[in-house]
């Protein structure tokens, strides 16, 4: 390369490119920093906070992030909640890549234990008129609570608060309060002490007063761009909202003794519709469970109940029934309160007492009732079966040569003797061994006899 007409040539070549990829990267600024789509993601809480409500809204979140919204509105109306979902939610919102407004809405709408966590932890916190905030104050689910062991669970919720109002820059004196002193205000209250940002009548006034307002998101001071902005609401989809549904105290009592029915039902009736039906009772009870706190203590006892008045089906008398009764009413009322330190913002989750009414005398109708008698009948001695010998009845079943049959609007089960029966043809009993039933297939009566 000792060419200078040469040197020249690949100079001006390497100068050529140098400008052309200047020259790209100042017409082509958006496949570097892309602009945010002008869409904001409306997503709706109204109830207990728990796992489903906390996968729902980071689902919501990660879709904000991927579509680069403008922004995250989370419609809040809640009691409270479970502290570990709580915490989850918490830290999905102070991670987020885009902003998240929590909007404490409709009038009458309160955003009370987890809620108030939720709500300081938003970019921008809002508030309905007629809503309130506040009441975190953790309490015992069961009992008193050790001294010692209130006073470590209050501490840990108050400094928990203060860090989210003091990261968002709101009143962290008042956010102490809520857990220390249960404090609750109104929303006119809650603008005025700095607890939230703004008072919004409905959807539409929120996105007028938060165009033009700017959240840090990281190291970046982001101005909102909502006037225009395109709402998107992203509902629950139908197994969330089925879930969020199961996850209610009452709802999950009740599968868990209405599965458990059917399944001792479907055992002595030996029907596998009913027991299939049990098992998805079951099934779906356990599911709601798992969404809430349970006190197997409490579980056990309702066990123990229904093995109680189980075993008594089989002896004399009705003094396991009783205390099995007993066992079962004290499993339902300690069912969700369990014996532990309480964790922050959980509200007491409790069983409808009118629900432990009903299921604990259906419980006690069902098997002294129905059960015992439906046992003894096919307890009876084969000697008092002998009034069936020569009785007409229609084979249920094809006999092969088992099957079961209706006999005086009972059903049993029968033997074919003298060949197979098919199902639907008439029998006769000839014979009763046990509590099976001896059958032949009874002729059709003869034209004009």
């Amino acid at each position: 390369m000792n060419n200078p007409i040469a040197q020249v040539s690949v100079a001006k070549g390497l100068l050529v490119w140098a400008m052309a990829l200047l020259l790209l990267k100042a017409i082509s600024p958006a496949q570097e920093a892309p602009s945010r789509a002008s869409s904001i993601i409306v997503l709706t809480v109204n109830g207990v906070i728990n796992p489903v409500i906390a996968r729902y809204l980071l689902g919501g979140l990660e879709e904000a992030k991927a579509l680069r919204a403008e922004a995250v509105i989370i419609e809040l109306n809640t009691p409270g909640g479970l502290d570990t979902a709580m915490r989850e939610i918490v830290q999905g919102i102070l991670n987020a890549s885009v902003p998240v407004v929590v909007y404490v809405t409709p009038k009458g709408a309160r955003a009370g234990s987890a809620g108030v966590f939720i709500t300081l932890a938003a970019h921008k916190a809002a508030m309905a008129p007629m809503t309130n905030i506040g009441a975190a104050h953790p309490v015992a689910l069961g009992g008193e609570m050790d001294p010692t062991m209130a006073e470590k669970a209050v501490n840990d919720a108050a400094a928990y608060i203060r860090a989210i109002a003091s990261q968002r820059g709101r009143n962290a004196q008042w956010a102490e309060d809520a857990v220390r002193k249960s404090a609750s205000i109104t929303a006119e209250e809650a603008l005025q002490q700095g607890v939230i940002d703004l008072i919004a009548t409905d959807l539409d006034d929120l996105l007028r007063q938060l165009d033009g307002q700017t959240v840090q998101l990281g190291e970046e001071i982001y101005t909102l761009q909502t006037q225009q902005a395109q709402v998107v609401r992203r509902g629950m989809s139908l197994p969330e909202q089925l879930l969020h549904r199961l996850a209610d105290p009452t709802i999950a009592y009740i599968l868990l003794t209405l599965g458990t029915y059917a399944l001792i039902a479907a055992f002595y009736a030996g029907e596998l519709i009913i027991g299939t039906l049990g098992a998805i009772l079951l099934l779906l009870a356990f599911v709601a469970l798992g969404s809430l706190p349970l006190n197997w203590g409490g579980l056990a006892l309702l066990a123990l109940g229904l093995a109680l008045i189980v075993i008594d089906l089989k002896v004399q008398g009705y003094a396991l029934s009783v205390v099995g009764a007993i066992a079962f009413v004290l499993g339902s009322l300690l069912l969700f309160r369990p014996f532990r330190l309480p964790e922050a913002a959980e509200p007491t989750f409790t069983v409808s007492p009118w629900a432990i009414g009903v299921m604990t005398a259906g419980l006690v109708g069902f098997f002294l009732i129905a059960v015992r008698g439906g046992w003894r009948a096919h307890r009876v001695p084969p000697a008092q079966l002998g009034h069936l010998v020569g009785e007409i009845g229609i084979a249920k079943t094809a006999l092969n040569p088992l099957g079961t049959v209706y006999v005086h609007g009972e059903e049993w089960t029968a033997e074919a003797v003298a060949g197979s029966i098919p199902e639907g043809a008439r029998v006769r009993v000839v014979e009763a061994h046990g509590l099976r039933l001896r059958v032949v297939a009874e002729s059709p009566p003869k034209q004009g006899a």
